[in-house]
């Protein structure tokens, strides 16, 4: 079984033999690249169908999982959701708009503002989750438990060997 990155790898021992036996990060990066398109492509689709963009799910969920009372800072949420200020300010108005979240004013400092989940926005959240989870196993569907399992291990190792230990 040979995938596009085998192609690709293909092609620069053909017109680079020398590279051949540095192409091997190709392997993995190539790899982790594609899947990370073809990824975010089947999961805006998915936010798409139900009326949710996916950065606007990000915010949901991290305000769900954040636990009670559901609300960061800006600041806070920026570090959770690696994004620039300017996207959280854009997409907490269009979230706004729709119900999902709230801002509201930290009473400890009037300059801080707080990011909240809604009632409508737990709703949402609540009936969306069991999809997305849904919709990730179908993703995952040609692997099985022990191969996601072994899969995750050296992700996490690759994750936390970059630096990549904590959202907070």
């Amino acid at each position: 079984m040979s995938d596009a990155v085998d192609a690709i790898i293909g092609q620069w021992e053909a017109e680079r033999p020398d590279l051949a036996e540095d192409l091997w990060p190709v392997q993995i990066i190539g790899r982790l690249q594609r899947l990370g398109w073809i990824m975010e492509k089947e999961i805006k689709a998915f936010a798409a169908e139900r009326g949710l963009e996916l950065g606007e799910f990000d915010v949901l969920s991290t305000l769900q999982r954040s636990g009670p009372p559901y609300e960061l800072t800006a600041g806070a949420f920026r570090k959770a959701s690696m994004v620039t200020s300017g996207a959280i300010t854009n997409r907490i108005d269009r979230m706004e708009a729709k119900g999902l979240v709230e801002r509201v004013r930290d009473t400890g400092d009037r300059r801080a503002v707080k990011i909240r989940l809604t009632e409508r926005g737990h709703e949402v959240t609540r009936a969306y989750m069991k999809e997305h989870l849904a919709n990730e196993a179908r993703i995952l569907a040609n692997l099985d438990r022990a191969d996601c399992e072994q899969l995750a291990d050296q992700l996490r190792k690759l994750l936390v060997a970059l630096g990549d230990t904590s959202i907070r």
